[in-house]
């Protein structure tokens, strides 16, 4: 019983107590994150996808440069 306590105290203090994490906060920054990655695909994906053909072609030869 006593070996139990002073387990507890040493995790608590080393640990810093409970390992069960912030699941709803995770699932937050998770969701906030897949947000952004939309909006900044919609927004630039036109632009991007312009840039990477001009690169193939300019590649392949198909366009001066």
């Amino acid at each position: 019983m006593v070996v139990r306590r002073m387990v507890r105290r040493v995790h608590g203090r080393w640990l810093g107590g409970s390992e069960r994490g912030d699941v709803p906060g995770w699932v937050l920054v998770t969701l906030m994150t897949a947000g952004l990655v939309l909006a900044l695909w919609a927004i630039a994906g036109p632009a991007l996808s312009g840039v990477f053909s001009d690169s193939i072609q300019r590649v392949s030869g198909e366009i001066g440069g």
